[in-house]
């Protein structure tokens, strides 16, 4: 008799490994990790203290969100319906001149309880006073890999004093809570940086053997100055100074040229398609069908709250695919399945964690989702991967597990209190709207 911690039993499982489905599926944990996936009929006699029956339910590896800024929870719902330029500049800059580490505590407990119940397993993040949101990810019991904002912006010694700070936490917290937590630099885009910091930052991570995660070709109204200077695209620009030269988690990749789109795949950049964000900001469209074609690694994620409005993957995923349809004319463009590995695969790879999650595979950590198809939007079943992509939205999800804990079954919560944690978020934005900065 084998011991496990948890047994889930009965669920069909879809282990993201290949596009083969396992009906009347086992799934046995053991610590943090899996240590059997398979058919009941092949599991033998395992034992375990915890035994969740998942009949009705679909088992899943959890959702990867590879970009996303957490704490603007906050401002979610204000300056709807701008320009990314009049967005930012007049109104989410100028609050977040305001934000205190309080403030970003209260919005990352938030986006972590929101995306838990999503079945956001992991995530990337890139803000401000991240150390907050390590504190929210320990709390929640979800795994992310967070990066302390850099920004120069034409202060040199703004920008020197945030890398200084990224570095700092990037060593404060690799590796943190039981292993949850990995890291990266982050600066904010090649525009707002200068070259000489966008090298130091490169060099920095190297020396740290850690990524870099930057918001790559996302306006093209924001980057004509450096087109001006420089003569040439952000990418080749980035290229040019040797940015590349290590793991680059790179979001939106927009406005891209062919050329563009080579230099990525030569590099091995993982780009990030974050599609809602884009189309609410009017950016344009990810040319996807080519990055995959050139083999470059292409994840997903859904960008802040303040630009989203939600941290559902479900969501991005049904928008994502639907977007690439529809640019090109095509139906037959991004299906079901491969959108799905882009929510998990993908997105492990794009995070450097494909060796430990993304799939449902014996050795793995046993980061696993159980969507409820019981649900009237998700009958009848024709087809497992079209109903999730299509029909599945984050309320369907009922039991999630991150390395090797339940922190969500039957829709209820083992690590956050729900009521507490939205009250929290509530005070901290009513206080900082007519805040002086």
């Amino acid at each position: 008799m084998e011991e496990a911690d948890i047994l889930i039993t009965g669920c069909t499982i879809l282990p993201m490994s290949s596009k083969m489905t396992i009906q009347d599926g086992v799934i046995a944990v053991k610590d943090n990790k899996i240590v059997f996936v398979g058919k009941r009929s092949s599991a033998g006699n395992i034992h375990a203290e915890k035994k969740i029956d998942a009949r009705g339910k679909v088992a899943l590896p959890g959702l990867v969100n590879c970009h996303t800024h957490v704490a603007m929870t906050l401002f979610r719902g204000i300056a709807e319906d701008k320009p990314l330029n009049v967005w930012l500049r007049r109104h989410i800059w100028p609050l977040e001149a305001k934000l205190k580490k309080e403030d970003a505590y209260a919005g990352a407990l938030l986006g972590c309880l929101e995306m838990l119940k999503n079945g956001i397993t992991c995530f990337a993040d890139m803000y401000f006073c991240e150390d907050m949101v390590a504190k929210a990810v320990s709390e929640s019991g979800l795994r992310a890999v967070l990066a302390e904002g850099i920004i120069e912006a034409g202060n040199k010694t703004k920008g020197e004093q945030m890398l200084s700070k990224s570095i700092e936490f990037a060593k404060k917290f690799y590796g943190n809570t039981n292993g949850r937590i990995y890291v990266m630099l982050a600066p904010h885009a090649a525009y707002s940086c200068s070259p000489e910091l966008l090298q130091k930052i490169r060099e920095n991570a190297s020396k740290l053997e850690i990524g870099v995660h930057i918001h790559l070709a996302e306006s093209a109204e924001m980057f004509k100055e450096l087109e001006a200077n420089y003569g040439c695209s952000e990418v080749e620009f980035l290229d040019k100074i040797g940015f590349f030269e290590g793991h680059t988690l790179a979001a939106h990749c927009i406005n891209l040229s062919d050329m563009d789109r080579r230099i990525l795949a030569g590099r091995g950049v993982n780009v990030v398609y974050v599609p809602v964000s884009n189309m609410k900001l009017g950016l344009g469209i990810a040319r996807i069908k080519e990055l995959i074609e050139l083999g470059v690694n292409v994840a997903m994620g859904t960008d802040s709250p303040a630009s989203n409005n939600v941290l559902d993957m479900f969501e991005t995923m049904k928008f994502g695919t639907l977007l690439q349809k529809l640019a090109y004319m095509n139906p037959e463009v991004l299906p079901a399945y491969e959108t799905l590995k882009m929510a998990t695969v993908n997105g492990a790879k794009a995070l450097g964690l494909e060796r430990s999650i993304g799939t449902l595979e014996t050795g793995k950590k046993a980061d696993v989702i159980l969507v409820d198809f019981s649900k009237p939007n998700l009958k009848p079943l024709h087809d497992v991967y079209a109903n999730i992509i299509y029909a599945c939205h984050g309320g369907d999800v009922d039991t999630v597990v991150v390395d090797g804990k339940i922190l969500m079954e039957q829709r209820q919560l083992n690590t956050l209190n729900e009521r507490a944690v939205i009250e929290k978020a509530e005070r901290h934005a009513a206080n900082l709207l007519p805040r002086k900065p």
